[in-house]
């Protein structure tokens, strides 16, 4: 079959899934198992080949599936256990009267509550802790929804997060080589955000000046469930912060592949913090914010066999290097960094990172560009993604503070692209994005 033909099925496939997602006609995870198929068996792949080519995909994204799912279910059982909530009381009780201390709180608390890997989970924690208090001191309403959706969007990019995850399973390549290189940038990010509550807070001292509260941590308005209240185990405190930094050290030094590190960090938080009966309790209520970004992932890994498998991405990627001048092959990672920033912010992550990232690497590839570098340069955009209307949690974010999309987007909208120049500008001087 000519070169053309693969091509041009190619370029339909990704149209097409990329319309029916961002339609809305079909799920992400439908698009990504039934129309690769369909296009295969148009091509003339009916054969056992078709298979081998979905089971290879697969095989492919098994240790990024993996180690999603395991995050988590260790992040869950650590929430569940009470691990952030002396974080949250300390915070609390600190912020006191001062609208910049509660601003650069909340800043904080949003860092750490966004380890979850979950963007929802994260805004409502932090706003179930901090409105009340915001609310109190007459802190304008849009500063506390703006600074948790900053905070999430920088540490929405650790593994298990949803982006990067994407990108692992799009091209195969290992979390150590696109996650680690980012944390120095998710460091600097997460400073710009506190630094921003700062600034926000201190135009808010000077128009509203201090209030004594006396009560300060009593202002949270998440009223204690007792059945969530049963799961909290505050005297394993000391020993489930231990065990998250012994993980977050084991995962940067790459002591073990990342799947196999929160494989046994979930084994040691459920055996430690809970009862037989309740572990199974545990991973039954923690699997379910799981199952949806593992079976994406899982499909992704059908959608990418068969694009490598039929050869559709090798006649792709030649199109595209015969369009690209030779001069400009080199600036592959800063030109698909610049492109992320519009392209996830106007695309679904989905129809992003699986449709237009796969062959842009390939192409990259071509002039000696790596993977993992093509890879990081795709989650520089990821910034602004959260402010895009495709995000559907933002809703859930703007829909608890009581304000509107459109003012969020207009306020937090600099910002957050000002996150994405930092995360480019440290990669490019760390030597991990090549200019």
């Amino acid at each position: 079959m000519s070169q053309t033909v693969l091509a041009y099925a190619g370029f339909a496939m990704i149209t097409l899934f990329m319309y029916l997602i961002m339609s809305k006609r079909m799920t992400a995870m439908n698009a990504l198992v039934l129309i690769p198929i369909i296009f295969a068996v148009g091509l003339g792949f009916h054969d056992a080949k078709l298979g081998k080519m979905m089971f290879d995909g697969v095989k492919k994204v098994a240790p990024t599936g993996i180690m999603i799912c395991f995050a988590i279910l260790f992040f869950g059982v650590m929430i569940d256990a009470g691990l952030f909530d002396p974080i949250i009381k300390k915070i609390l009780k600190s912020v006191k009267g001062d609208p910049m201390k509660v601003c650069v709180g909340t800043a904080v608390l949003a860092a750490f509550i966004s380890l979850d890997g979950d963007g929802s989970t994260t805004y409502l924690v932090t706003c179930s802790a901090m409105m009340a208090v915001h609310r109190k001191l007459g802190i304008r309403p849009i500063i506390l929804p703006a600074l948790a959706l900053l905070e999430n969007s920088v540490m929405n990019i650790i593994p298990w997060g949803g982006p990067t995850g994407r990108v692992l399973a799009s091209l195969g390549v290992e979390s150590s080589q696109v996650f680690v290189p980012m944390i120095p940038g998710m460091v600097l990010g997460t400073l710009f955000v506190c630094f921003m509550g700062y600034r926000w807070g201190v135009q808010e001292r000077t128009r509203l000046g201090k209030l004594e509260l006396e009560h300060a941590g009593d202002f949270s308005m998440n009223s204690e469930d007792p059945e969530a209240a049963a799961l909290k185990r505050p005297e394993k405190f000391w020993i489930n912060a231990a065990l998250v930094a012994v993980l977050m050290v084991c995962l940067i030094m790459e002591v073990l592949p990342l799947a196999i590190l929160f494989i046994i960090g979930t084994a040691l938080a459920l055996m430690i913090n809970y009862k037989n009966k309740e572990q199974q309790a545990r991973i039954a209520a923690n699997g379910a914010n799981a199952t949806p970004v593992v079976t994406m992932v899982f499909a992704a890994g059908i959608f990418m066999g068969i694009l490598s498998g039929t050869k559709m991405i090798d006649a792709m990627a030649k199109i595209i290097i015969a369009a690209v001048p030779e001069s400009m092959g080199a600036h592959f990672p800063v030109i698909t960094a610049l492109i992320s920033l519009p392209g996830t912010f106007f695309m679904t992550n989905d129809a992003f990172y699986f449709g237009v990232l796969p062959v842009l690497a390939k192409a990259a590839a071509t002039y000696g560009v790596d993977a993992a570098e093509m890879g990081r340069a795709a989650l520089i955009g990821q910034g602004a993604h959260l402010l895009s209307p495709l995000v559907p949690s933002t809703y859930l974010l703007v829909g608890l503070n009581k304000v509107e999309f459109g003012d969020l987007q207009k306020f937090a909208l600099l910002p957050a692209i000002g996150v994405s120049m930092i995360w480019l500008a440290t990669a490019i001087l760390l030597g991990h994005i090549h200019l």
